[in-house]
């Protein structure tokens, strides 16, 4: 992924809109998957196009709208997401701007089926907050890509370990500290981390926290 590893981020401020226009940056395109950021700038448009494959949509911050040739439309806030309708045409737009991340995956993917196609849903609130315990929801687990949230009750997190892809971390409630060769991060709400293939690593709570995890493989 082309994303810079080893240190807290966050999407939005590294992706400013441009004064009337839309902008896309591609941090990952493999296997049949693509990961794209997004920035609209107030009053545009993507035309609508129609798409034979899920995209997962998901708000980093601003407002924005899906809207469909016969006349639906959807409208998302900061931390939403939703699954564009496939077959038919599909716009997005924004009056006030947005920054979001799009996920296309093949159209055989395994997706869990809370993610419905034109449901709009916020990912922290898909999973609950379980008293001691680590509570895991795999959203897409394909041999290639997986999608994961996570809950992290008080006092708990995973120890240190390694991942067989690189890993995008997006911190969807609370404060959490990840640990990264050695080294600690403070990681709130809204904010991101990518480690590196077989990067040793390490996650706990810092009270409650929940993340969403995009891993890629080889």
């Amino acid at each position: 992924m082309k994303e810079k590893t080893g240190q807290i981020f966050s999407i939005t401020n590294d992706n400013p809109s441009v004064k009337g226009c839309t902008v896309s940056k591609s941090i990952y395109s493999e296997n049949g998957y693509d990961i794209n950021y997004f920035s609209l700038a107030e009053n545009t448009d993507i035309s609508a196009e129609t798409y034979e494959y899920p995209k997962i949509c998901i708000v980093n911050s601003g407002e924005m709208e899906v809207y469909t040739s016969d006349n639906e439309v959807w409208k998302l806030s900061k931390d939403e997401s939703i699954v564009l309708p496939m077959g038919k045409p599909v716009g997005l737009r924004s009056e006030t701007g947005c920054i979001y991340v799009e996920i296309a995956i093949r159209k055989e993917s395994n997706m869990n089926q809370v993610l419905e196609s034109g449901k709009v849903l916020k990912l922290a609130d898909l999973l609950p907050y379980q008293k001691g315990r680590i509570v895991n929801m795999d959203l897409i687990n394909d041999e290639k890509l997986k999608f994961v949230i996570m809950s992290f009750d008080e006092g708990t997190g995973l120890s240190e370990h390694s991942a067989p892809g690189e890993a995008l971390i997006f911190a969807l409630d609370g404060n959490g500290i990840i640990g990264y060769e050695g080294a600690e991060h403070k990681i709130k709400a809204g904010e991101n981390f990518k480690f590196v293939k077989n990067g040793k690593h390490w996650v706990k709570a810092d009270g409650k926290f929940k993340m969403a995890l995009l891993l890629t493989l080889e």
